[in-house]
């Protein structure tokens, strides 16, 4: 897999260069320091995945997102970056990003994610998850009460044990409800169940 590394910061991009370069599946293909300059080294040497920070000068990771979204709409872009807040959240994954990890993920676990995201995942840090934990009713049009609160608890990022605790139901239970609600909503895993209740709440 062909990587773009997008961050001002050097260092970061040095270290992920060689961190990442290290596995032999991945190959970086170069590094920009704002989105301007990702744009060009995306036309010259076309990657498979942008990993993408937030806040850069010239033009930050979001606006670079919507711009390689709608030049290159197949293209994957990972954001990797400090900031956790829901409104960077938001705004990263409506402008078109299919996942959203912290600098302080460990490379072993990034390289996963990584993979998982090539392989048609979408892609959330847990911390990202608890985040994003305001209800949205339309999100859980068709559900029961019961599995919109499973829904909402996925949504927060909690397993399936957490689930079973805090409503008072066996593991096995809420995995049963939760195959059923993948099934209503048509998706394939409770990362998209998380994505999909979020999405519907921003784009309230």
């Amino acid at each position: 897999m062909n990587i773009l590394i997008v961050d001002d910061d050097a260092l970061v991009c040095q270290s992920l260069e060689l961190l990442l370069g290290n596995e032999d599946d991945f190959t970086v293909i170069g590094t920009a320091s704002n989105g301007r300059e990702a744009l060009t080294h995306i036309e010259e040497k076309a990657p498979d995945l942008v990993l993408m920070d937030i806040r850069m000068p010239e033009m930050g990771g979001i606006e670079s997102t919507k711009e390689i979204k709608s030049r290159w709409p197949e293209m994957l872009i990972m954001m990797l970056t400090t900031f956790q807040d829901e409104q960077n959240i938001r705004l990263a994954l409506q402008a078109g990003a299919e996942g959203y990890l912290l600098k302080s993920t460990a490379v072993a676990n990034m390289a996963k994610q990584i993979r998982a995201l090539s392989a048609g995942s979408s892609v959330l840090d847990a911390d990202v998850l608890k985040q994003l934990v305001k209800p949205n009713a339309d999100a859980l049009a068709g559900l029961t009460k019961r599995e919109s609160e499973i829904a909402e608890c996925i949504a927060q990022g909690l397993s399936n044990k957490e689930i079973a605790a805090h409503l008072f139901l066996s593991v096995g239970t809420v995995r049963n409800t939760l195959s059923v609600i993948l099934d209503k909503l048509e998706l394939r895993d409770r990362t998209q169940l998380a994505i999909y209740y979020w999405k519907h709440q921003a784009n309230r």
